[in-house]
């Protein structure tokens, strides 16, 4: 089931206005000839709060944890977890109490947005696993709303709740993934919301096909806490639903600030 819910009946015309068919056929005639849709991509919306591009902050480091592709803000009694794909550092997860949320950054096309294809991309995964999506437009605009089959310790079958966010930049898309307590009561999640939209993303000036990962590395002064064991994320519908096909936890970096 994919539930779509929207402020207003002016955000509702604005979402709308995304999709356009071509070749000069309506909706029904294209969907009784099998006439395929072509989503516009629009420019990246504004970001007056945030997430920020490194051009557009004097002092990234400040307050913040440095791992390269991104600057991750610092909270106090936070735990920084980091997520490999292969050899390489791909994501990073922010553990507050109960709730978390990932981290990561994507190469995007120098003037046009893709959160909105993820979401359909995110959408269509869930749902083909029998787990149940609502399309929200929340405080850092359109986000995903997920129920995900996911199998409980005792071997039975459970379901997951998590928030899919997403920001689109100047050659960047950042996705978050908000799980526990943040993504159950979206109300309580204020500061993992924060953590978001003050992330600093460093894409780069090297060429990157859209859609690859911002590779991301470990602090100079990391102190590590070793995992016992590795833990794999279960959901693979699509490459940005949850990280990179596998991901696989990294070293824990404790910051307290």
């Amino acid at each position: 089931m994919f539930g779509r819910r929207k402020k207003d009946s002016a955000a509702e015309d604005a979402a709308g206005a995304d999709e356009q068919v071509v070749d000069g056929v309506d909706g029904d005639d294209s969907a009784d000839a099998g006439v395929a849709r072509s989503r516009v991509r629009l420019e990246p919306e504004p970001r007056p709060d945030g997430p920020w591009d490194i051009s557009e902050v004097r002092e990234p480091g400040e307050g913040r944890v440095d791992l390269g592709g991104l600057f991750v803000p610092g909270v106090e009694g936070m735990e920084l977890r980091v997520e490999v794909a292969g050899d390489a550092i791909v994501a990073a997860t922010v553990v507050l109490q109960d709730s978390a949320i990932q981290l990561q950054g994507f190469a995007a096309p120098k003037k046009e947005g893709i959160w909105g294809e993820v979401r359909e991309e995110i959408a269509s995964g869930i749902t083909q696993q029998g787990g149940v999506i609502d399309e929200v437009e929340g405080a850092l605009g359109w986000e995903l709303r997920a129920q995900v089959p996911v199998q409980l310790p005792d071997g039975t079958g459970g379901v997951q709740v998590v928030r899919f966010i997403g920001v689109d930049g100047p050659r960047w898309f950042l996705r978050g993934v908000i799980s526990g307590q943040g993504a159950v009561q979206p109300g309580a999640a204020g500061l993992l919301e924060q953590i978001f939209r003050d992330t600093v993303v460093v894409r780069g000036e090297g060429p990157m096909a859209p859609r690859d990962p911002i590779v991301l590395k470990l602090p100079d002064d990391a102190q590590m806490v070793a995992e016992g064991g590795v833990q794999q994320e279960q959901q693979e519908g699509s490459r940005f639903s949850g990280g990179m096909g596998q991901l696989q936890r990294g070293p824990e970096i404790t910051e307290v600030r």
